[in-house]
C-alpha cells in the first residue's frame, strides 16, 4: 500500500480534530484525518456549546448549517435544591449575540465540519481506520501506522483522539487521573412531558443530584450522579431497583421512566474524572482536546475547550511548517498559550463540583447558604463569563487562510 505523505496528520475526527483540520486546510496545508469510527451515528455525551465555542464555529461558517438540523437554546443555568433556586446563571445578561447555552448534537457539527474540509483538495479522511503504531526516527514522531500496513507520514502528528487517546499511549506519555468529582453519571433520555424545559438544571429532588436539559427531537437529557464505581452494585440489584432510584431523583418524569427505560441499553454510564497528559508535546507530536486534558461534565466545557485548542494551535502549526520545525520546543509554545487557561477552568470546575454534587448532612446545610451568597458577588459574575467565553484572546487567524 502506498504511503500517504501530508503536512499534518490529525488522529481523531471529533470537534478538536476536525476544527483544526478545517483551519489548516483553509490555510493551504495538506491534512489527513484518521478516525476509527466509520460513521457519526454513535453515542455522544457532550452536546452543549458555550457562547465562546458558538462564536468560533459561527465565524468558521459551521454553526448555522449545523443548527439547521436541530438545536435548542437554553437561557439559564440553574442550581436547585428541593424546588428552591440557589444559583441562577442567566446567560441573557452576557454580551450577545451568542448569549445562551446551545444544545446541539455533536454529529450535526461533525458532519458540517467534515463537509467543509472535503472542499479542499489537500484534505484526506481515513474513516474506520485505527492507529496501531507511531512512525519514529531518533525520538521524533514522523507519522502513524494504520491497521496493518497503511502509513501516513507528516510534518507533525496531532493527537485529538479523546480521553483514552491511543496516540498518547503509543507516545509513552503518562496521563494523570484526578478524582475531583468522585461521581459517575448515568445518562438517559426521556420524551418531553408537555412544554420543553428551557433551562439547563442541576437539581436535587430526592436522592442524588441530576443534570437535565432539552435535547433534540423533543427529548430531555438526564444525567443522574452516583458515587464513583457505585453503579455496579446498583446494577446487581436489577433494572427495577435502578428505576426506583431514578423515579425518586426525577419525580416529575416517574411515568416516563416506567414506560421508556425498558432495558440496560437505555442507560449509559460516564466515568467522570478530570486530569491530563503529563506532557502535551514531543518532537513531531502535539496533543489537543481531551487527549491533553480531560474535564467533567459540570460547566459544559469539553467541546468548547477543544475548539479553542484547535484555534490556538492553528497559527503555531503553520509557523512550524514554514520553518520546517516540529520540535518539542516549537510546539511547546502551544502549552504556554493554553496550560494556564486549562488550569483555571479545572479550578472552576472543582469549585462547581463541590457546590453542586457534595453530599452529607453538613453539605446539605452549608451548600444552600453558601450558594446564595456566592451568586450575589462580582466573583460569581466573573466566573460565569469565564465559563461562557473562556479565553477571549483566542481568535481565528483568518489572515492566514489561502486566497482564492
Amino acid at each position: 500500500m502506498t504511503d500517504i505523505r501530508t503536512d499534518f496528520c490529525v488522529v481523531g475526527g471529533g470537534p478538536a480534530g476536525l476544527t483544526l483540520a478545517l483551519l489548516l486546510a483553509r490555510s493551504g496545508a495538506r491534512v489527513a484525518v484518521v478516525e476509527r469510527s466509520r460513521s457519526f451515528e454513535r453515542e455522544y455525551r457532550g452536546e452543549i456549546l458555550q457562547p465562546g465555542g458558538q462564536a468560533l464555529l459561527a465565524e468558521l461558517g459551521v454553526l448555522a448549517p449545523a443548527r439547521a438540523h436541530g438545536a435548542h437554546e437554553h437561557h439559564r443555568f440553574l442550581l436547585e435544591e428541593n424546588g428552591k433556586v440557589l444559583i441562577n446563571g442567566d446567560y441573557r445578561r452576557l454580551p450577545g449575540p451568542f448569549n445562551c447555552l446551545l444544545s446541539i448534537p455533536q454529529r450535526h457539527l461533525l458532519r458540517e465540519l467534515l463537509a467543509q474540509c472535503h472542499e479542499y483538495a489537500g484534505f484526506q479522511y481515513l474513516s474506520g481506520t485505527k492507529v496501531t503504531a507511531l512512525v519514529e526516527d531518533g525520538g521524533r514522531v514522523q507519522g502513524v501506522v494504520c491497521g496493518d500496513d497503511q502509513v501516513v507520514l507528516a510534518h507533525c502528528v496531532i493527537g485529538a483522539d479523546g480521553r483514552y487517546s491511543k496516540v498518547r499511549q503509543l507516545a509513552g506519555i503518562p496521563a494523570d487521573r484526578v478524582e475531583g468529582f468522585r461521581q459517575d453519571v448515568l445518562w438517559f433520555k426521556l420524551s418531553a412531558d408537555g412544554e420543553l424545559p428551557s433551562d439547563v438544571r442541576v437539581f436535587r429532588a430526592g436522592g442524588n443530584p441530576v443534570l437535565a436539559y432539552t435535547s433534540v427531537r423533543d427529548r430531555v437529557q438526564f444525567g443522574w450522579t452516583l458515587p464513583h464505581k457505585g453503579y455496579q452494585l446498583l446494577a446487581q440489584q436489577g433494572l427495577a431497583h435502578i428505576k426506583e432510584q431514578l423515579r425518586a431523583a426525577v419525580p416529575g418524569y416517574a411515568d416516563r421512566i416506567d414506560e421508556e427505560i425498558t432495558s440496560f441499553r437505555d442507560l449509559s454510564l460516564l466515568d467522570v474524572f478530570s486530569g491530563g497528559a503529563r506532557q502535551w508535546v514531543r518532537d513531531g507530536l502535539l496533543l489537543i482536546g481531551d487527549s491533553a486534558h480531560t474535564h467533567g461534565p459540570i460547566g459544559a466545557q469539553g467541546i468548547n475547550l477543544a475548539i479553542q485548542d484547535a484555534v490556538a494551535a492553528h497559527p503555531l502549526l503553520l509557523e512550524s511548517l514554514r520553518a520546517n520545525d516540529s520540535s518539542g520546543a516549537m510546539l511547546g509554545r502551544f502549552v504556554t498559550v493554553r496550560k494556564r487557561d486549562i488550569d483555571r477552568m479545572n479550578r472552576i470546575q472543582a469549585v462547581q463540583g463541590k457546590a453542586m454534587l457534595s453530599a452529607g448532612r453538613v453539605s446539605s446545610v452549608v451548600r444552600p447558604r453558601l450558594a446564595i451568597v456566592v451568586a450575589r458577588t462580582p466573583l460569581y459574575r466573573a466566573m460565569l463569563r469565564q465559563i461562557a467565553f473562556g479565553n477571549t484572546g483566542i481568535r481565528i487567524r483568518t489572515e492566514l487562510f489561502a486566497r482564492g
